[in-house]
């Protein structure tokens, strides 16, 4: 790599994403220099990282915390901000090279969309903002030469299997681990707990993702994020059930040769990738060994016991504001479900019954998609009520 050290800011980094980057970071020391860290309530962590990398700037989202940090920040030097605004404004500062957006669900929109103005680099690990805002963010991305670097397992595999390539896509296989439930009879999933669906099989995620992965909404975002980044039909994207986790993604050339991605699970490598592209650096990750490893196997999804993929494929071909809001219901039953209020069976249903429901904009602003997002929690809310 180059001698000059990246700067990064990483918005939400007392989440998973942000935990790992910062490990990659601690490696190599002279490699990057952390400029501005943020988190929503975990100020304790906040606080732990910002006194071991030194950043220039701190934000706490949460306002009542802002004294908390300020206070043990301050003797050394650390300027603290609060509120989910300043995080936005500090990530395009012009002493920043590289934006982690890390921040979970749609609230990771506003800042990220604030970083692309000022033409900074996204490294994009939140999918929601391109499942609520995909064709503004693309947009944003060609208008203010703000390259978007993906973060997430998946789509990192397929930007690295395009690097150098000139043919045509044919398609792209997107890998799903199945997540725990995959081979559970559909009978029993009424007795699924929160303990349950936490328990992924291969990943270590936040909570919200790891519920997802047990819908297979996850996915379902992650195939509307794919149509975005790589300017693909959504037809031409196929999910393949992959429970080893090893291949993170495929693609298909019109020649009909394949390239994939393979390596043990470990999130600390598309975050590097994305942090150094397009260089690559050591990382002490396992090895693949395949006589180990042994057979890789492969499956259909079972749309049957997991809805939630097909309802992504059909919101996105709906159009419009429909995956913002399926977005803003998801994210409501799925924290519902974390507080034990309702079932995992009852996830799709609020979403289906969401979309029956809202406003539909069939070419969305920016302050649509805002409203949209708002409307959406609020219907998902009656829907649970009644």
């Amino acid at each position: 790599m180059e001698q000059t050290k990246r700067r990064i800011a990483i918005l939400g980094s007392t989440g998973s994403i942000g935990q790992q980057a910062l490990e990659v970071i601690e490696k190599h020391r002279d490699l990057f220099e952390i400029e501005l860290l943020t988190a929503n309530n975990n100020s304790s962590l906040l606080i732990e990282q910002a006194k071991k990398f030194l950043p220039n700037n701190v934000v706490i989202c949460n306002h009542d915390l802002y004294q908390e940090v300020q206070k043990e920040l301050n003797p050394l030097f650390i300027k603290v901000f609060a509120g989910l605004e300043s995080a936005g404004d500090l990530a395009g500062g012009d002493n920043v090279d590289i934006v982690l957006s890390s921040i979970v669900g749609f609230s990771g929109l506003a800042p990220t969309i604030k970083a692309m103005k000022k033409g900074k680099v996204i490294a994009l690990a939140n999918k929601e903002t391109l499942v609520a805002a995909g064709s503004i963010i693309s947009n944003l991305s060609r208008e203010y030469n703000s390259p978007i670097i993906p973060v997430d397992s998946e789509h990192s595999a397929i930007f690295q299997c395009l690097q150098g390539e000139k043919a045509s896509i044919e398609k792209l296989l997107l890998t799903a681990s199945g997540g725990p439930f995959r081979e559970l009879d559909i009978c029993k999933f009424k007795d699924i707990t929160k303990a349950d669906a936490l328990k992924h099989p291969n990943w270590n995620m936040g909570n919200k993702v790891t519920i997802d992965s047990s819908t297979m909404m996850n996915k379902g975002l992650e195939v509307i994020e794919a149509a975005w980044l790589f300017n693909i039909p959504i037809d031409k994207i196929e999910v393949i059930v992959h429970p080893e986790s090893i291949i993170h993604s495929m693609v298909q050339f019109s020649d009909g040769s394949v390239k994939a991605q393979l390596s043990y699970p470990d999130m600390r490598i598309p975050i590097q990738y994305a942090l150094t592209y397009p260089h690559r650096i050591n990382l002490n990750s396992k090895r693949l060994d395949f006589y180990e490893l042994g057979q890789l196997n492969f499956y259909k999804p079972d749309t049957n016991k997991f809805p939630a993929l097909s309802i992504a494929y059909d919101s996105f071909k709906r159009g419009g504001n429909t995956t913002c809001a399926m977005n803003g219901a998801n994210e409501i039953a799925v924290d519902l479900f974390l507080k034990e209020k309702i079932k995992l069976t009852q996830i799709p249903i609020i979403i289906e019954k969401t979309l029956e429901k809202f406003t539909f904009i069939s070419n969305p602003t920016l302050e649509d998609i805002y409203n949209t997002d708002k409307e959406a929690k609020q219907i998902a809310k009656q829907v649970i009520k009644n």
